[in-house]
């Protein structure tokens, strides 16, 4: 079987600038990304994940390196460039993933409020292939 490295993208948004609340966040959007593309953790490469600057409660990728099987993936946080008017308290992320070629699909997450930032890509999940 060959194999390929592809690109996922995902966001979501935040209640407020807490702990709690980035974990909880960045936790749903890790569950659904591992969920829906069917992903071992072994094969992640690496993950870069943004936040809007009126987040700094935690680093996003702090939380992803206590995850199961994440502690060999390489993971950066960055700051969201400032636009104005956009999205507030939104967590990013651009993960590199080996996956067999040629793969079905693949389920870019895009959840609460950054669901307007890609609606193409904002399916229900009783809609996604599984």
């Amino acid at each position: 079987m060959e194999w390929r490295v592809r690109a996922i993208r995902g966001a979501t948004t935040v209640s407020e600038n807490s702990v709690e609340a980035i974990g909880e966040a960045v936790t749903e959007l890790l569950d659904e990304l591992e969920k829906h593309n069917h992903l071992d953790p072994n094969d992640i490469i690496s993950a870069i994940f943004s936040a809007t600057r009126d987040l700094d409660a935690i680093f996003p990728a702090a939380l992803a390196r206590k995850r199961p099987g994440w502690e060999n993936v390489a993971l950066l946080d960055v700051q969201q460039m400032h636009v104005q008017g956009d999205l507030e308290r939104c967590i990013r992320f651009l993960i590199h993933v080996n996956l067999p070629y040629p793969h079905v699909t693949i389920y870019h997450p895009y959840l609460r409020k950054a669901q307007n930032l890609r609606p193409d890509w904002s399916l229900p999940p009783s809609r996604l292939p599984l």
